[in-house]
């Protein structure tokens, strides 16, 4: 039997990369089915195996659920407890500027690929009449490299996704400020199954809630920086969905 693949979102913190091997193997005693956990460096490379229609279960950043859930009939399954896709604008600790309005147009970003911190961290700068327009981005691989480009001078601000800003060692957060940081709380990650797995999406619903009271589940999820999991009711991934098409549009 071919295995089924699981892929999480790129914007996941490096350090709990072991944390979804370990669920895989989790998951497979679980379901009885044989998955195999493919991790790609950036959402385009994601996006074109998924294109391919070679990914069949989605730890999934919600900027990506649109196109999953519309284009390629995924179903939501669970999200993370208690966890949110917050965005935070940080500056070099000693950086003049104090708000957001102190910012002109011209200024330097230092972003990642991450679609959702980058729309609503943009939403964030409109007050200082800022746009793609009017300021130069410089998209890195890694929220940890854009903190590098604060600290070296050579970016205004940066754009953190806020489990990756507060996953960032004492030390680069010390030389960092938060000027901002979004209060969304409905915007989430979200495991989608495709529907190769129909057969599974009820157990799927079934064991994964259950994962915190379980001593074994729950170290699992510890080890993927995770409380538990959530079920994720369609029109719940719907409201999400169209709400994340209102900041795009």
């Amino acid at each position: 039997m071919k295995p089924y693949v699981l892929t999480v979102s790129p914007d996941f913190p490096p350090a709990q990369i072991a944390g979804w091997y370990i669920f895989n193997t989790w998951l497979q005693r679980q379901l009885g089915v044989p998955i195999h956990v493919d991790l790609f460096d950036d959402f385009a490379s994601q996006r074109a195996v998924i294109q391919d229609d070679g990914i069949d279960l989605i730890y999934a950043n919600p900027f990506d659920a649109a196109m999953l859930v519309r284009e390629k009939g995924f179903t939501a399954i669970a999200t993370p407890l208690h966890k949110s896709d917050e965005a935070i604008i940080a500056v070099a600790a000693d950086s003049p500027v104090k708000r957001i309005e102190d910012l002109a147009p011209g200024i330097r970003i230092a972003s990642t690929d991450d679609p959702d911190v980058n729309l609503i961290a943009m939403i964030m700068l409109e007050p200082a009449d800022l746009s793609a327009q009017n300021v130069q981005t410089h998209t890195v691989d890694t929220y940890v490299l854009v903190a590098k480009r604060l600290l070296q001078g050579k970016a205004d601000v940066g754009f953190f996704l806020r489990d990756a800003f507060e996953t960032l060692s004492g030390m680069i957060q010390r030389q960092l400020r938060e000027l901002i940081r979004s209060e969304i709380h409905v915007i989430r990650h979200v495991l989608l199954a495709s529907p190769s797995l129909q057969e599974q999406h009820e157990q799927l619903r079934r064991i994964l809630p259950a994962m915190s009271t379980d001593p074994k589940g729950k170290g699992v999820l510890e080890s993927m920086g995770l409380q538990g999991w959530e079920i994720q009711e369609q029109e719940d991934t719907e409201f999400m969905i169209d709400l994340m098409d209102t900041l795009v549009n």
